[in-house]
């Protein structure tokens, strides 16, 4: 089973006992998976899902806060992936069941609910919560990037759904994508915290643990990366030195050098792995600094440099 699917599924599981936020979630379910017919000048209404335990609410929530007989009939899908699909079909009240819900008002079409209706925290939680089982998915944290969405095939219902998440400070955008347009988030504190306002509690802790343990893992290998870095950084620049001292050494001798550079060059050369902390300890003439073989080495690496593009040495060497 997929995250999104367990998602659903603890969703599903959530006890309502609010008739107000019954009536949200339901007029999301009904508004975004819903489709009306007519019989004998009566609406009828079905809504399909191919998530039984959708269906299943569904048909609850119906039939506790409104009483209302219905049904669920099963119908195998001709698409490629055949799976089933689940109908609820009412065809009694149905009038005044979508007008309770916001969705009819004097038997047209609402695009959305009242922004007022919704303004109470419960409510627009639970809005999101049916908007989220009728037409949402949220992506495996452990095995991909971090995304929500909800689609919507109205602009003005998704914009209403984006300024509902917003309420909460969950940075959610919308996009127009697929013949219809996408309410989305990218952010994985942000994503947990959507979960968290639906009601889906357990999942929102396990992508919390994924997200600490994939930031745990990121900073370790930005620490090793950084370690590993500064490490060939260092032995590049040591054979840097080793090859300078050695044209040195061929073109002209080291003998020529002053005598605490002939001396530097030395100790470089027997020590060619030792980092430069450690050299200033190897000095015949007594113990020097890091700062000071720092000091020598550069030297060292600048009288290679200026031989190599200029073919001449320093006045005092020349003297030597």
């Amino acid at each position: 089973m997929s995250f999104a699917s367990d998602v659903k599924k603890e969703l599903t599981m959530l006890e309502v006992n609010n008739p107000d936020n019954a009536k949200a979630e339901l007029a999301a379910l009904l508004r975004m998976n819903g489709s009306l017919g007519l019989s004998n000048m009566h609406f009828t209404l079905n809504v399909q899902t191919e998530n039984a335990a959708i269906a299943r609410r569904i048909l609850s929530l119906l039939q506790k806060f409104y009483h209302l007989p219905a049904e669920i009939s099963v119908r195998r899908q001709m698409k490629l992936n055949k799976n089933n699909l689940y109908v609820v079909r009412i065809v009694q009240g149905v009038d005044d069941l979508l007008e309770d819900l916001h969705i009819l008002d004097n038997f047209e079409m609402r695009p959305t609910p009242p922004d007022d209706w919704l303004e109470p925290e419960g409510m627009a939680r639970s809005y999101l919560r049916g908007a989220f089982l009728a037409a949402g998915s949220v992506n495996n944290p452990e095995t991909s990037r971090y995304h929500l969405e909800i689609y919507s095939l109205y602009e003005e219902q998704a914009q209403q759904l984006c300024d509902l998440m917003n309420r909460f400070d969950l940075n959610a955008k919308v996009v127009d994508r697929r013949s219809g347009f996408i309410v989305y988030q990218k952010e994985a504190e942000k994503i947990a915290d959507m979960l968290n306002i639906m009601g889906a509690t357990n999942a929102m802790l396990k992508m919390e643990d994924v997200r600490i343990m994939r930031d745990m893992r990121n900073s370790v290998n930005r620490l090793v990366n950084a370690e590993n870095a500064n490490l060939d950084k260092t032995v590049n620049a040591s054979q840097k030195q080793i090859d300078d001292i050695e044209f040195l050494d061929q073109e002209i001798g080291l003998h020529r050098l002053p005598d605490k550079l002939r001396e530097m060059a030395q100790v470089r050369l027997e020590h060619r792995e030792e980092p430069m902390s450690a050299l200033g300890e190897y000095m015949p003439s007594g113990p020097i600094s890091k700062s000071g073989v720092n000091h020598r080495l550069r030297k060292l690496t600048k009288i290679a440099d200026d031989l190599r593009e200029t073919g001449k040495l320093p006045k005092d060497i020349r003297q030597n």
